[in-house]
């Protein structure tokens, strides 16, 4: 597995944010892309799901995470469950898992790794970029780019 660091463009975002199972992931993109769409947005293309919490940290309960969508266009105020915002260019290290989402665990755990054994600071939570769509492609061939918002120390 290659692990890059890479800068990431300033992003304009629909997102929801969720508590509970990841087993509930595949049902809230369907919602927020769906919520986007009934808003009348323009999607440019990025599918993410930031995790601000593990499942090897707290119940499966109270994991908490947000779906998003990029967009183009103005951003607007919350609607219902659907904020917007604006994520700034920053600096990531990244690695593409291809496979099942819920086989992408070791891929986190090696940039994480990896970013301790060479002198970056995590500064945000883990994002997954979804690059295909699973009711177009079987399980194992999806592609998933797991990024760690990181700063290099030294």
């Amino acid at each position: 597995m290659e692990i890059l660091e890479k800068r990431i463009e300033e992003t304009k975002v629909a997102y929801a944010q969720y508590k509970g199972s990841y087993s509930k992931i595949p049902a809230h993109l369907q919602e927020v892309g769906q919520l986007v769409i009934d808003d009348g947005l323009k999607m440019t293309g990025m599918v993410y799901g930031a995790y601000f919490n593990s499942p090897d940290e707290v119940p499966e309960n109270e994991l908490e995470y947000e779906i998003g969508f990029s967009f183009d266009g103005d951003l607007k105020l919350q609607e219902g469950m659907l904020g917007f915002k604006e994520i700034p260019e920053h600096t990531v290290l990244a690695a593409i898992h291809k496979g099942p989402y819920t086989e992408v665990g070791p891929v986190i755990q090696a940039i994480a790794k990896y970013a301790d054994e060479n002198g970056y600071d995590i500064v945000g939570p883990v994002t997954e970029v979804y690059l295909n769509d699973p009711s177009e492609v079987s399980a194992e061939e999806l592609l998933t780019e797991v990024r760690f918002p990181v700063i290099k120390m030294g």
